[in-house]
C-alpha cells in the first residue's frame, strides 16, 4: 500500500493567511501544506483577473520585435510564420496568423510535415525567399537554428525567433530574440508556453495601436511626513517601471535646482491625482517662484472608474487588490500606478472591442498549448489556462474548438484541464505526430463551417491511428525496456527499433518513465536519421546530458523533462558508447510512493460546498496536482462492482451524515468482500470531482487508497 503524509502547519500561520487575504481557515491550510506562502505566489491562486498578468513589454526585446514587424506592415512586406508540428506549434501559428492577418500584412505560415525535421530549415528559407519574403517569425522553434538563421541573413531576410525552448550557448545571430528562458530576456517568468509568447508579443502589438506605446511618463505624489514632505516619482513606459525616485524636504530648506527632482523631472509628462493638492503641497515644499505643469488624472479616470472619484491615494493604496499582495507596505505611488494601468487597459478594451473579443480567441489556445506542452500551473500560467478554459464555458469557445468538442463528446459539457487533457490534447497532437500538422491550423483558421468539420473529422481519424501505433510501440518497447534498464544499471531505459513510428516515439519514451520511473528514450529511424525523444523523472534534467554528445547529433533541444534529438544512423554505435559512459553519471531522486495529504475532512465537511475549494485551486495540472484529502471512518452504505466490459472497478456509497457520497475506486473490485466489506467503516484517500452523466453533473469521490478503520 502507498504511504501518507499530512504536513503539519501551525494555527498561527492559518490565522495569518487568513486574516491577511480574507480566506477559509481550510484554504489557507491547503496553501501552507503547499508551500504557497508569499503573496506572489498566493495571488495565482485566489486570482484570476488579466491584470495580473506580466506585462509583456518587460521582455527586454519586445520593442524590437513590435517595431520589426509593425516596419513590415507598413512596407508592404511578406511575412513568414514558420512553427512546430505539436499543439504548443499550432496554437502559437494560428494565434500569430489571425492577428497579423487581421492587420492586413500579407502573411504565410508553415509547420514541418511528413518526414521534416524539428525547425526552421534551409528549404523552407530558399522557398521564402523565392516568393520575395523579408522576415520570418519562428513560433515555438528558432532558438537552437544558428545555421538557419545566419542563412537567412545571408539572402537579406530578417528572423525574428519566438521561443520558449532551453537556448544553446550561443545563442542565434542576428536575429530579435524573444525566449522566457534566455538569461537576458528580462521576463520574471521562465515557463510559459511558446504560444503564450506569441500572446505577449500579440499583446505588446495590440498596445502599439495607443498613443502611449513608447511613451516614457511620470507618476507624482507629494504627501507630508512630520515636518517634511516626501515627493514620489515613478518613470514609466509601455506600463512598465523604468525609473523611481524619492525626496524628502522640509519647505524651503532645499531649491528646487539643488534637488535631483529637477534632472529627473526635466522634459516629462507629469501625472498627478488631485492637481490643486499636489501644487499646494510643492509650492509649499519650493516656494512661489515655480511652475509646475501637471496632468489631473483622476477626472478622466473617474469616467471610467466612478468607484474611485472621491478616494484620496492614501485609501486608494489600501484598497488595492494588487498593493495586498506585495512583500513591501503599500505605498501612494504604487496605489496610483495600479490604478493607472487598470484605467489604460479598461480604456484600450472600450477603444478597441474587437481586441477583446480575440483575446477570449487566443487564450483558449495558450490553454491548450500550456496543457500539452506541461507547463507548471503556477504564477500566471494559472490565470492563462483560467482565462482559456473560462471562456469555453461561457459559451465563447473559438472555431475549430466547438467541432473537434463537438466530435469527442465533450460540447456543452463543463471543462476542465483534466478533460481538455486527456480528450482534446491527444486528438490535435494527433495531427503534428503523424506528419499532418497543417491540419490543425486549418481547423482554427478556416471560416467554412463543412470544411472544418470534414477537418475535424479527418483529425478523429488520425487519432485513432495514432493510438494504434501507439500501442504497437509500447509492444515493442515493452519487450525490451527491463533489458535495457538493467543494462544501464536502473538508471536509464533506452529504446532503438525502425518499427516504432517517429510520431509516437515521444509517447513511448513518457509511457517508458511512467511505468519503469527512470528516465527514458525512444528512437527510430526515418531513411539514415535516428530520431529520438526523451523523457525524464525523478529531478533529472535532460538538458545538460543531451549536450555533452551535442558533436553528434544533427541537431537537439526541448525542456528539462521533454526533448528530442537526431543523428546519422552510421553514428549509432559511437552514440551507444557515448550512453554507457554517460548512464552512470545519472542522478535520481529517490522514487516515493507517498501521498501528499492537502488537508483531514471529517464527515460534516463532505457536503457538495466543498466543491467552492476544488474550483479554487483549479486549473489542476504539473506543479499544481488534484486536491488529495483523507478522511476517517466513513461507514460504506453500498458496494458494487462496476465496468462496461469486464467487471472491476468498485463503486462505493459512502455515509457522511447528511450527505451519502458515490466513491469510485479504479480497478480495485476485487478488493471488496476481502479488505472490506459493505457495512464496514473505512479511512480513505480520495480527490473531489465531478461526474457528468445525460449532460448532469454529480460530485463524486475518487479513492486512491482505502484502509479499515481501526
Amino acid at each position: 500500500m502507498k504511504t501518507w503524509n499530512k504536513k503539519d502547519v501551525s494555527k498561527e500561520m492559518i490565522r495569518e493567511l487568513m486574516d491577511k487575504y480574507n480566506i477559509d481557515s481550510l484554504t489557507a491550510a491547503i496553501l501552507l501544506r503547499r508551500n504557497i506562502k508569499s503573496g506572489e505566489d498566493i495571488q495565482y491562486f485566489l486570482e484570476n483577473d488579466k491584470r495580473f498578468l506580466h506585462n509583456p513589454f518587460l521582455f527586454s526585446n519586445m520593442e524590437d520585435a513590435v517595431d520589426r514587424i509593425l516596419q513590415a506592415q507598413e512596407e508592404g512586406e511578406i511575412v513568414l510564420i514558420f512553427g512546430d508540428r505539436d499543439v504548443d506549434g499550432i496554437s502559437s501559428t494560428t494565434i500569430l496568423y489571425e492577428y497579423l492577418k487581421s492587420i492586413n500584412i500579407d502573411v504565410r505560415w508553415k509547420l514541418p510535415t511528413g518526414n521534416d525535421g524539428y525547425g526552421l530549415s534551409t528549404d523552407a528559407i530558399d522557398d521564402f525567399y523565392k516568393n520575395n519574403g523579408t522576415l520570418i517569425i519562428t513560433v515555438d522553434c528558432g532558438i537552437s537554428n544558428n545555421e538557419e538563421i545566419k542563412y537567412a541573413a545571408n539572402l537579406g531576410i530578417d528572423v525574428i525567433v519566438l521561443d520558449h525552448h532551453n537556448p544553446p550557448e550561443q545563442l542565434p545571430t542576428p536575429a530579435i530574440i524573444i525566449n522566457p528562458k534566455c538569461l537576458d530576456s528580462g521576463y520574471p517568468f521562465p515557463d510559459i508556453s511558446g504560444a503564450a509568447v506569441v500572446y505577449k508579443v500579440v499583446t505588446a502589438l495590440r498596445f502599439s495601436k495607443t498613443p502611449l506605446y513608447k511613451q516614457e511618463l511620470c507618476l507624482l505624489t507629494v504627501k507630508k511626513v512630520n515636518e517634511a514632505n516626501t515627493i514620489e516619482c515613478l518613470k514609466i513606459q509601455n506600463l512598465v517601471k523604468k525609473d523611481y525616485l524619492s525626496e524628502t524636504i522640509i519647505p524651503n530648506s532645499t531649491p528646487f535646482s539643488k534637488t535631483r527632482l529637477l534632472k529627473f523631472l526635466q522634459g516629462q509628462q507629469i501625472f498627478v491625482w488631485d492637481e490643486a493638492l499636489t501644487t499646494k503641497l510643492m509650492k509649499e515644499t519650493f516656494g512661489n517662484s515655480i511652475e509646475f505643469n501637471f496632468l489631473d488624472l483622476r477626472p478622466e479616470i473617474s469616467k471610467l472608474i466612478p468607484q474611485i472619484q472621491n478616494i484620496s491615494l492614501l485609501k486608494l493604496k489600501t484598497i488595492s487588490k494588487i498593493a495586498k499582495y506585495n512583500l513591501q507596505e503599500a505605498s501612494e505611488i504604487q496605489g496610483f500606478y495600479n490604478i493607472f494601468v487598470t484605467f489604460i487597459n479598461k480604456q484600450q478594451q472600450k477603444q478597441f472591442p474587437q481586441d477583446v473579443k480575440n483575446e477570449e480567441k487566443d487564450l483558449q489556445l495558450v490553454a491548450l498549448a500550456a496543457l500539452a506542452d506541461i507547463m507548471p500551473l503556477v504564477n500566471e500560467n494559472r490565470i492563462l489556462v483560467y482565462q482559456g478554459i473560462d471562456a469555453m464555458n461561457k459559451g465563447k469557445c473559438r472555431t475549430g474548438l466547438t467541432e473537434l468538442l463537438s466530435k469527442v463528446g465533450l460540447l456543452g459539457e463543463r471543462l476542465t484541464s483534466s478533460k481538455l487533457s486527456w480528450n482534446i490534447i491527444p486528438v490535435l497532437n494527433a495531427t503534428g505526430r503523424l506528419g499532418k500538422p497543417e491540419l490543425g491550423v486549418k481547423l482554427f483558421i478556416t471560416e467554412d463551417s463543412k470544411e472544418r468539420e470534414n477537418i475535424a473529422s479527418k483529425i478523429i481519424e488520425l487519432n485513432q491511428e495514432r493510438k494504434e501505433l501507439g500501442a504497437r510501440a509500447w509492444e515493442i518497447g515493452s519487450k525490451k525496456a527491463e533489458e535495457s534498464i538493467n543494462k544501464y544499471k536502473g538508471k536509464l531505459c533506452v529504446i532503438v527499433d525502425e518499427e516504432i513510428n517517429r510520431g509516437v516515439s515521444g509517447i513511448l519514451a513518457g509511457r517508458l518513465v511512467q511505468n519503469y520511473s527512470v528516465p527514458s528514450m525512444a528512437i527510430t529511424f526515418v531513411d539514415d536519421i535516428a530520431i529520438g525523444s526523451m523523457r525524464s523523472c525523478r529531478g533529472f534534467s535532460i538538458t545538460p546530458f543531451l549536450d555533452q554528445m551535442s558533436d553528434i547529433f544533427l541537431n537537439h533541444g526541448g525542456h528539462n523533462f521533454a526533448a528530442g534529438f537526431s543523428f546519422s544512423k552510421e553514428k549509432l554505435n559511437e552514440f551507444y558508447k557515448r550512453l554507457e559512459l554517460l548512464a552512470p553519471t545519472i542522478e535520481l531522486e529517490a522514487d516515493s510512493e507517498e501521498i501528499k495529504i492537502d488537508a483531514e475532512l471529517p464527515a460534516p465537511y463532505l457536503t457538495p460546498n466543498i466543491l467552492k475549494i476544488i474550483d479554487k485551486f483549479e486549473p489542476y495540472g504539473e506543479s499544481n496536482p488534484e486536491l488529495t484529502f483523507i478522511s476517517k471512518n466513513l461507514k460504506i452504505q453500498d458496494a458494487t462492482i462496476m465496468g462496461k466490459t469486464e467487471k472491476k472497478h468498485l463503486k462505493l456509497i459512502l455515509d457522511c451524515g447528511t450527505t451519502k457520497w458515490p466513491a469510485i475506486f479504479w480497478s480495485e473490485g476485487e478488493r471488496l468482500n476481502k479488505d472490506f466489506c459493505k457495512g464496514d467503516s473505512i479511512d480513505i484517500l480520495y480527490q473531489i470531482q465531478r461526474n457528468t452523466f445525460n449532460m448532469t453533473e454529480t460530485p463524486q469521490i475518487v479513492l486512491t487508497e482505502t484502509y479499515r478503520s481501526l
